[in-house]
Formats: structure tokens, C-alpha cells, sequence
């Protein structure tokens, strides 16, 4: 069998109508004697393979203080979905003079008023004073004249024959005015550096007087796709299959936080990829496929070549368990995802996103449960990753999630966890939203 035959026969087990005997049998076949390894339940399998929360602990503890990059300045139109390098600090008062906080007249003392000619409208410069018994009238956002005791709205007065204006109701002192500094003093920290930039930040930002921001830079990522069989075009043919992971895997890395991110086919070619690895200049490399131990599979041998540190180097999920993360550099890291697509999708979530999401300082997605409304056969020892589309207080599991399948995934909402053994319907499970679903800055997929 060869090593992709392996990955196919392996993540097998993970189809939803597979019994528990029926999973280990094919979870054998695929790592036993013929691949090389030991199989997964054994204790030597158990010793390799990392436990799916655990694999994603660490690649959100990789990087080091040192590998991010420095923080940049950028204007306010390329700041959005970056993370706030420096405290947001008001750079004057907000707002910076007394305004109006509705239509009506700027009033002086006890009416009824005289009113004076002219108004009083918003961009201008500071209007002359009022004295006690006169009004003006005056625009939303205009700035007050001095001495003014409050603004009495449109609808609250009216005038007499004699043209003095009279309120319908109280107009208590300071009534619609806004007051300088009423929502900030300059100097006051608005934001702390971690925050996610989103379109209300661009807008307050604007309003403290900012022109450009500082942010934590996105990450580059080049993406390696190896694998002979892949076409770029056209339909399968003599055993060739179409690359479904070289035009998905660029848009979702942006989605989750990747700057620049490039895409090159190489092949099964040792020295192609060694080359590649070696010459990249990105934040972080990811590769798709040679991640088991075939005769074609050259990621390993390339990692050992090149010294790397390898942090995580299988993980107990299914379907993608033999995916890995190394540390290259001190500054650069690799994520090698397994070849089939939905296994490639479990590789994303379960190292990239939270990789990409230390390098470019955003926050962690609170974590969610909802119940199930079937039940989700389990893997007998490994976490399940099962596409669910989203129905009011439950989520729904998907068919197709096999490994080599993106049919289940393309229509999903979520990833539900699915822990070893199953859950039953109503039974409450951790969700991992999908960029497109998500609400938020993660739905922008520039």
C-alpha cells in the first residue's frame, strides 16, 4: 500500500457509520507493519501522537517573543482586521468643544427668548456669545455659543407674533448640549494594544484625531504543495486528481489572520522541497502532504536535514492526525498538513489558526457548546472534527466528512469536537466556527 493508500485506509475510520470495531480494524490496516509505525492505541503510538487540545495549546504558545514582527505604522483604510500594536490614546478631548446635541435654539437664561439672527451651524468657528433672554437658532453638532444655558429642541418651542420664543417644556440647565470631554480627556486610553482593529475602532480612532495606526503586521505565509498526481486544471485523468488545496488554502490563511501568502507546486522532490523550505522568507511555511513516513513523503527527512525543532509531530484527531509543527528558525515556523482535504482542514484549525492567530496578536475566540441534534459515532481513542451547519439552539451534523471529502465542509457553519466515543443527541459539544461563519472581523477574507 502506498502512503497516501495509507492515509486513506487510516483516516477511514472517521466516516460516520463506522462501529468502534469496524474504525480499529481500518485504523490498523492503515498503521500497521505496512506503513512503518506502530498503531495509534498502541502504547508507543499513544507516546507520538499529541492530544488534540494539547496540540493546540502549543501551537499557540510557538511563538517566541522575539519572532513577531515589528509593529507598523499604517493609515486608517489598511489598519482593519489587525491587531493594535500601542494603546489607543486620545489625542484630544472628545468632544473636543461643546456641541449640540440636537436641532433647535442655543438658549440663554430663563425664556421666553429674543432670538437673534442668523444660526449657528456645525463646522463653523466658535459663534459669538449669548447674552441672558436671547437664543439662536442652531444645528446638531454646531458648536455652542459661550454663555449658553442649554439647546431647546425644535419640537420644545415655539414663537409668538412678536417673534420671541417660548418653550413647551423645561429646558434645564445644560439640557442637549454635549460638553467637551464628555466621552474622553485627551491623553485617556481608549484601547489596549491587543485590540482587534474593527470598523468602530477605525471610527473612534478617526474621531481621537488618529491618521494612522500601529498594529502587529499580518504574518506571511508561503504555502508548499507537494504531490505528482495534482492537476491545476481540467478533469482528473490517468490517475491524476485536480490540487483542491493549492486555490482553498491561501483565502482561509487570510481569513485567519495571514498577510502575503504565496502558492507553489513542487511535487514529490526531495530536493525541491528542501530548496523551498530553506529559501523561504515567510513568517511561517505550510505544506500540504508527505507528512507520514511513504517512500515519497520528504517532509520529515527535510525537517531533520535542516535541524528544525519539531513541537508537534501527530495528533490524536481524526480525520489529519499526521499532521505536524515545527519551529525552522527562531522567527519561522511550519505547519505540514496531510494531503487529503478534509484532513488539510483539520491541520488549519487544529495548528494554524492558532499559530497565525499568536503571530498577528489577535485575541482567542471564546469558546462555545451546543447540543447536538443526532448522535456523532466517535473515534474509539481521537477527537473528531465533523462539519455542522447551524439550526437555532442546536447544530446539525453534516454527511460527507470523510477525509478526502470537502462536500460536508463547503456547506458548514462549525466543526464540532467530538470527543473519543461520540455524543449522544442533545449532548452539548464544542464548536469551531468557519471564518465565513463566524460574526466579526474573521468573515474578511482580504
Amino acid at each position: 500500500m502506498t502512503a497516501r493508500g495509507a492515509q486513506v485506509a487510516d483516516d477511514a475510520g472517521d466516516a460516520e457509520d463506522l462501529d468502534v470495531e469496524e474504525a480499529l480494524a481500518l485504523v490498523n490496516e492503515g498503521n500497521g507493519p505496512a506503513s512503518g509505525g506502530a498503531a495509534p492505541h498502541s502504547p508507543a503510538a499513544r507516546h507520538r501522537d499529541t492530544p488534540w487540545p494539547q496540540a493546540r495549546e502549543i501551537a499557540a504558545r510557538a511563538v517566541r517573543a522575539g519572532a513577531r514582527r515589528a509593529p507598523v505604522s499604517v493609515p486608517l483604510d489598511a489598519a482593519l482586521g489587525l491587531a493594535l500594536a500601542a494603546p489607543l490614546t486620545a489625542l484630544t478631548d472628545l468632544p473636543a468643544f461643546d456641541t449640540s446635541a440636537m436641532d433647535g435654539w442655543a438658549v440663554a437664561g430663563p425664556g421666553p427668548w429674543t432670538v437673534r439672527g442668523g444660526g449657528v451651524l456645525a463646522g463653523h468657528d466658535e459663534p459669538e456669545p449669548l447674552t441672558d433672554g436671547e437664543a439662536v437658532r442652531i444645528a446638531t453638532g454646531a458648536r455652542v455659543p459661550p454663555d449658553t444655558t442649554a439647546v431647546l429642541r425644535s419640537e420644545y418651542g415655539r414663537t409668538d407674533a412678536q417673534g420671541r420664543l417660548h418653550a413647551l417644556c423645561e429646558a434645564g440647565h445644560g439640557k442637549d448640549i454635549r460638553p467637551r470631554g464628555q466621552e474622553c480627556r485627551s491623553g485617556d486610553q481608549l484601547l489596549p494594544p491587543g485590540t482587534l482593529v474593527t470598523p468602530a475602532v477605525l471610527g473612534l480612532a478617526a474621531a481621537a484625531g488618529y491618521d494612522a495606526l500601529t498594529v502587529v503586521p499580518r504574518p506571511r505565509v508561503d504555502v508548499l504543495v507537494l504531490g505528482d498526481e495534482l492537476l491545476t486544471e481540467g478533469l482528473p485523468h490517468g490517475g491524476r486528481i485536480r490540487d483542491a488545496l493549492g486555490p482553498m488554502l491561501p483565502p482561509w490563511l487570510r481569513a485567519l489572520g495571514a498577510g502575503e501568502t504565496t502558492v507553489r507546486r513542487i511535487g514529490d522532490d526531495a530536493k525541491a522541497l528542501h530548496g523551498a523550505i530553506t529559501r523561504s522568507g515567510a513568517d511561517v511555511v505550510v505544506t500540504t502532504g508527505g507528512t507520514a513516513a511513504g517512500p515519497v513523503d520528504h517532509l520529515h527527512p527535510t525537517l531533520r536535514r535542516i535541524g528544525a525543532e519539531l513541537l508537534v509531530d501527530g495528533v490524536e484527531v481524526r480525520p489529519g492526525h499526521p499532521m505536524l509543527l515545527a519551529r525552522i528558525r527562531e522567527d519561522q515556523h511550519l505547519v505540514g498538513l496531510p494531503g487529503n482535504p478534509l484532513a488539510a482542514v483539520s491541520g488549519l484549525l487544529t495548528l494554524a489558526e492558532p499559530l497565525l492567530r499568536a503571530l498577528a496578536a489577535h485575541p482567542a475566540p471564546e469558546p462555545y457548546t451546543l447540543p447536538l441534534r443526532e448522535a456523532v459515532h466517535g473515534h474509539p481513542y481521537n477527537t473528531r472534527l465533523v462539519p455542522v451547519v447551524l439550526r437555532g439552539d442546536h447544530a446539525v451534523p453534516l454527511r460527507y466528512n470523510g477525509p478526502a471529502m470537502l462536500r460536508g465542509v463547503a456547506a458548514a457553519d462549525a466543526l464540532a469536537v467530538v470527543p473519543p466515543g461520540g455524543v449522544r443527541p442533545g449532548q452539548e459539544t464544542e464548536l469551531l466556527d468557519l471564518p465565513w461563519a463566524a460574526a466579526g472581523i474573521g468573515v474578511c477574507f482580504t
